[in-house]
Protein backbone atom coordinates (compact mmCIF):
# COMPACT_ATOMS: atom_id res chain seq x y z
CA UNK A 1 0.00 0.00 0.00
CA UNK A 2 1.69 3.21 -1.53
CA UNK A 3 -0.90 6.09 -1.06
CA UNK A 4 -0.04 9.68 -1.63
CA UNK A 5 -1.41 11.53 1.68
CA UNK A 6 -1.77 15.17 1.80
CA UNK A 7 1.00 16.21 4.31
CA UNK A 8 4.19 14.82 4.39
CA UNK A 9 6.83 13.93 7.01
CA UNK A 10 8.29 17.72 7.17
CA UNK A 11 4.91 19.00 7.49
CA UNK A 12 4.22 22.51 7.44
CA UNK A 13 1.05 23.02 9.53
CA UNK A 14 0.17 20.98 12.47
CA UNK A 15 -2.76 19.73 10.87
CA UNK A 16 -0.69 18.59 8.07
CA UNK A 17 0.99 16.77 10.75
CA UNK A 18 -1.70 15.49 12.71
CA UNK A 19 -3.35 14.20 9.26
CA UNK A 20 -0.06 12.28 8.73
CA UNK A 21 0.05 10.92 11.55
CA UNK A 22 -3.60 9.91 11.52
CA UNK A 23 -2.56 7.88 8.28
CA UNK A 24 0.32 6.35 10.20
CA UNK A 25 -2.40 5.24 12.70
CA UNK A 26 -5.26 4.21 10.94
CA UNK A 27 -4.37 3.75 7.31
CA UNK A 28 -3.61 -0.27 7.57
CA UNK A 29 -6.67 -0.80 9.05
CA UNK A 30 -8.84 0.95 7.21
CA UNK A 31 -7.06 -0.17 3.82
CA UNK A 32 -7.80 -3.62 4.79
CA UNK A 33 -11.43 -2.51 5.72
CA UNK A 34 -12.25 -0.56 2.82
CA UNK A 35 -10.64 -3.41 0.40
CA UNK A 36 -13.02 -6.10 1.89
CA UNK A 37 -15.63 -4.26 1.43
CA UNK A 38 -14.53 -3.31 -2.07
CA UNK A 39 -13.81 -6.95 -3.02
CA UNK A 40 -10.37 -6.46 -3.61
CA UNK A 41 -10.27 -3.49 -5.75
CA UNK A 42 -6.86 -1.49 -4.92
CA UNK A 43 -7.57 1.38 -7.25
CA UNK A 44 -10.96 2.33 -5.78
CA UNK A 45 -9.69 1.53 -2.27
CA UNK A 46 -7.24 4.08 -2.45
CA UNK A 47 -10.01 6.84 -3.91
CA UNK A 48 -11.66 5.84 -0.66
CA UNK A 49 -9.11 6.28 1.66
CA UNK A 50 -8.22 9.46 -0.07
CA UNK A 51 -11.62 11.28 0.31
CA UNK A 52 -11.92 9.72 3.77
CA UNK A 53 -8.71 11.63 4.92
CA UNK A 54 -10.14 14.58 3.04
CA UNK A 55 -12.96 14.53 4.89
CA UNK A 56 -10.74 14.34 7.62
CA UNK A 57 -8.62 16.97 6.85
CA UNK A 58 -11.58 19.04 6.49
CA UNK A 59 -13.01 18.67 9.66
CA UNK A 60 -9.85 19.22 11.52
CA UNK A 61 -11.10 19.01 15.33
CA UNK A 62 -11.48 15.53 15.46
CA UNK A 63 -8.25 14.33 16.48
CA UNK A 64 -7.95 14.12 20.64
CA UNK A 65 -4.42 13.30 22.78
CA UNK A 66 -4.90 9.56 21.85
CA UNK A 67 -5.94 9.84 18.47
CA UNK A 68 -8.81 7.40 19.04
CA UNK A 69 -12.10 8.73 18.73
CA UNK A 70 -11.24 9.89 14.79
CA UNK A 71 -10.94 6.05 14.13
CA UNK A 72 -14.97 4.47 14.36
CA UNK A 73 -15.48 7.93 12.19
CA UNK A 74 -13.35 7.62 9.49
CA UNK A 75 -14.32 3.87 9.10
CA UNK A 76 -17.79 5.50 9.32
CA UNK A 77 -16.70 7.23 6.61
CA UNK A 78 -14.99 4.92 4.51
CA UNK A 79 -18.21 3.11 4.35
CA UNK A 80 -20.64 5.57 3.96
CA UNK A 81 -18.55 6.33 0.39
CA UNK A 82 -18.48 2.68 -0.87
CA UNK A 83 -22.40 2.83 -0.09
CA UNK A 84 -22.49 5.68 -2.17
CA UNK A 85 -20.30 4.74 -4.50
CA UNK A 86 -22.53 1.20 -5.15
CA UNK A 87 -25.64 3.63 -4.76
CA UNK A 88 -24.53 5.66 -7.44
CA UNK A 89 -23.43 2.92 -9.85
CA UNK A 90 -27.08 1.20 -9.83
CA UNK A 91 -28.56 4.20 -10.18
CA UNK A 92 -27.62 5.05 -13.74
CA UNK A 93 -26.96 2.75 -17.04
CA UNK A 94 -24.28 0.29 -16.39
CA UNK A 95 -20.55 0.96 -17.92
CA UNK A 96 -19.79 -1.43 -20.43
CA UNK A 97 -16.88 -1.77 -23.02
CA UNK A 98 -17.76 -1.32 -27.09
CA UNK A 99 -16.95 -5.52 -27.60
CA UNK A 100 -19.46 -6.04 -25.00
CA UNK A 101 -21.67 -3.86 -26.38
CA UNK A 102 -21.82 -5.04 -29.94
CA UNK A 103 -21.77 -8.57 -28.41
CA UNK A 104 -25.12 -7.44 -26.39
CA UNK A 105 -26.56 -6.02 -29.88
CA UNK A 106 -26.28 -8.62 -32.14
CA UNK A 107 -27.69 -10.91 -29.28
CA UNK A 108 -31.11 -8.95 -28.84
CA UNK A 109 -31.56 -7.70 -32.95
CA UNK A 110 -34.45 -6.64 -33.08
CA UNK A 111 -37.14 -9.33 -35.04
CA UNK A 112 -38.09 -6.28 -37.39
CA UNK A 113 -34.45 -5.06 -38.34
CA UNK A 114 -33.93 -9.15 -39.23
CA UNK A 115 -36.87 -8.58 -41.29
CA UNK A 116 -35.91 -5.32 -43.00
CA UNK A 117 -31.93 -6.72 -43.04
CA UNK A 118 -33.34 -10.16 -45.02
CA UNK A 119 -35.71 -7.69 -47.63
CA UNK A 120 -32.38 -5.66 -48.48
CA UNK A 121 -30.35 -8.65 -48.97
CA UNK A 122 -33.28 -10.46 -50.59
CA UNK A 123 -33.85 -7.45 -53.08
CA UNK A 124 -30.05 -7.28 -53.80
CA UNK A 125 -29.73 -11.00 -55.03
CA UNK A 126 -32.97 -10.51 -57.04
CA UNK A 127 -30.69 -7.50 -58.50
CA UNK A 128 -28.00 -10.43 -59.89
CA UNK A 129 -27.92 -11.90 -63.10
CA UNK A 130 -29.50 -15.65 -62.62
CA UNK A 131 -26.53 -17.36 -63.41
CA UNK A 132 -24.53 -15.24 -60.50
CA UNK A 133 -27.50 -15.69 -58.45
CA UNK A 134 -27.86 -19.52 -59.13
CA UNK A 135 -23.95 -19.78 -58.12
CA UNK A 136 -24.39 -17.86 -55.09
CA UNK A 137 -27.68 -19.77 -53.80
CA UNK A 138 -25.36 -23.41 -54.06
CA UNK A 139 -22.42 -22.25 -52.04
CA UNK A 140 -23.16 -20.08 -49.85
CA UNK A 141 -27.03 -20.40 -49.29
CA UNK A 142 -26.87 -23.98 -49.28
CA UNK A 143 -23.43 -24.70 -48.28
CA UNK A 144 -21.80 -26.65 -50.36
CA UNK A 145 -18.06 -26.05 -51.81
CA UNK A 146 -17.38 -24.40 -55.18
CA UNK A 147 -16.70 -28.63 -56.34
CA UNK A 148 -20.10 -29.61 -55.22
CA UNK A 149 -22.27 -26.63 -56.93
CA UNK A 150 -20.45 -27.07 -60.14
CA UNK A 151 -21.41 -30.50 -60.17
CA UNK A 152 -25.17 -29.24 -59.91
CA UNK A 153 -25.00 -26.25 -62.18
CA UNK A 154 -23.40 -28.71 -64.56
CA UNK A 155 -20.45 -25.90 -65.05
CA UNK A 156 -16.84 -26.20 -64.38
CA UNK A 157 -15.43 -25.32 -60.89
CA UNK A 158 -13.53 -22.14 -61.93
CA UNK A 159 -16.61 -20.65 -63.19
CA UNK A 160 -18.60 -21.50 -59.86
CA UNK A 161 -15.69 -19.61 -58.26
CA UNK A 162 -15.82 -16.92 -60.63
CA UNK A 163 -19.52 -16.15 -60.32
CA UNK A 164 -19.56 -16.00 -56.82
CA UNK A 165 -16.91 -13.20 -56.52
CA UNK A 166 -18.86 -10.93 -59.24
CA UNK A 167 -22.05 -12.03 -57.55
CA UNK A 168 -20.75 -10.77 -53.65
CA UNK A 169 -19.23 -8.03 -55.87
CA UNK A 170 -22.38 -6.92 -57.21
CA UNK A 171 -24.66 -7.17 -53.94
CA UNK A 172 -21.75 -5.22 -51.98
CA UNK A 173 -22.47 -2.48 -54.79
CA UNK A 174 -26.03 -2.66 -54.46
CA UNK A 175 -25.92 -2.71 -50.57
CA UNK A 176 -23.51 0.33 -50.40
CA UNK A 177 -26.49 1.89 -52.80
CA UNK A 178 -29.66 1.57 -50.94
CA UNK A 179 -27.06 2.17 -47.48
CA UNK A 180 -26.92 -1.02 -46.44
CA UNK A 181 -23.01 -1.90 -46.71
Amino acid sequence: MNLTVIGSANAATAEEQALRDLYEQHGPALYSYVLRMLSGDTYRTEDVIQETLLRCWNKQNLVDDEGMAVRPWMFRVARNLVIDSYRSQKSRPPEISGVTWLAEMSDETDETEQLLSSLVVRDALQALTPAHRDALTATFLSGQTAQQAAAVLGIPTGTVKSRVHYALRSIRTVLEERGAG
